[in-house]
């Protein structure tokens, strides 16, 4: 046993002789998040603050830095998180609003943004899959949970269009399917074109075991393959693209490290990859940064230059240095992290959200990480 499992038991093993639950109650039970809908979830107070900052009264999830839009990423994780912490009066909110006003195309998935411009409307009607993923999780998540067949046959039904509209081979000839970021606009002649943040494998593997859209489970495992690829030059790229002499970096696309990419080592975290290469490239960057400092001077790394490493941007929301604390943990040889304490004071709707999913896969997949 090396070290690093050593030091997961004892912290799994420390949860149990406290009552302290989340740590211990996931590897018991079929659902991972049971512990977060009761009384002793540890993230009831961040979670009321999320929700008192970002979530609207008719249940629109508000991202104020992208024009006060809704969008289904907003909208799909909130939902997630509504099941997660069970609650069910956010989650119709999130619901009602989102099935009125983005699920609106011709098939089940939705569209990717609204925007409260005149009366409010959605421009475009392409989708964006990830927000399509998040929503099904959350819906099958609270289907088995109540025993709920309505939820779970919408969740069905968006997987199938999930894997209709979005999944396709991938030109290179290894047999692979991809994920399309929508259902329009990512095959080009060169090739397709892929944003491994929006590879969740636990969301992938979850909503495929509970609505028979098997392809989504394979395309968690074969974007695994590019992702162990693309480690060995760095940490992930916003965008790839895969064409049929292997990947290759889209056109109208830097080779950046950034708001997109930031995502995939913590899924991969959350999905139990802890020891994913992934997650050791983008910790190795942000070490090399020096961006492990303290969180409230404002230098919170959010894009890297992958060939140099150099850092492009930097913001003061604490959310990301939550992000660079979780992933250094997992990569560390000792227990505890410098995830700081949730806030949503000066703190945007995305970092928030991110720093709030940062606890939970803290929780879930890296009992270890504790924050100290």
């Amino acid at each position: 046993m090396n070290r690093r499992n050593a030091l997961r038991q004892m912290a799994c093993l420390a949860a149990v002789c406290s009552g302290l639950g989340p740590m211990a109650v996931v590897a018991q039970t079929a659902d991972p998040f049971a512990e977060f809908s009761t009384e002793r979830n540890p993230l009831n107070v961040p979670w009321a603050a999320w929700k008192a900052a970002y979530l609207s009264d008719d249940g629109r999830v508000v991202d104020t830095m992208q024009q006060g839009a809704s969008h289904s990423e907003s909208q799909g994780y909130g939902l997630l998180l509504a099941a997660i912490f069970g609650d069910y009066a956010a989650f119709d909110l999130i619901f009602d609003w989102t099935e009125a006003n983005l699920a609106i195309r011709s098939d089940s998935l939705l569209a990717w943004r609204w925007l409260p411009e005149g009366n409010g409307g959605v421009p475009d009607l392409n989708n964006a899959s990830d927000g399509d993923l998040f929503y099904a999780w959350a819906l099958v998540l609270r289907a088995q949970r109540e025993g709920y067949p309505a939820l779970m046959d919408r969740a069905r039904a968006i997987a199938a269009d999930l894997v209709a509209q979005c999944v396709v081979l991938a030109p290179d000839g290894s047999g692979r399917m991809l994920m399309l970021p929508a259902a329009q606009g990512f095959v080009h002649e060169e090739g397709v074109i892929i944003n491994l943040s929006y590879y969740m494998p636990l969301a992938m593997r979850e909503v495929a075991r509970a609505t028979g859209a098997r392809a989504l489970a394979t395309c968690a495992a074969d974007g695994d393959v590019i992702m162990q690829a693309l480690s060995q030059e760095g940490p992930m790229p916003d965008w790839i693209g895969v064409g049929p002499q292997g990947l290759f970096l889209p056109r109208d696309q830097s080779d950046r490290n950034g708001y997109e990419a930031m995502r995939v080592p913590l899924f991969l975290i959350w999905s139990g990859n802890t020891n994913h290469a992934a997650v050791a490239a983008q910790a190795a960057a942000y070490r090399r940064a020096g961006a492990l400092g303290d969180p409230d001077m404002g230098n919170n790394v959010t894009v890297f230059d992958r060939a140099s490493g150099a850092v492009i941007e930097t913001s003061h929301h604490v959310g990301y240095a939550a992000l660079a604390a979780l992933v250094d943990c997992n990569t560390a040889s000792t227990a505890g992290s410098a995830i700081p304490v949730y806030r949503t004071v000066d703190q945007a709707y995305y970092p928030a959200t991110l720093h709030l999913m940062a606890l939970i896969a803290q929780i879930t997949a890296a009992p270890e990480c504790v924050p100290i």
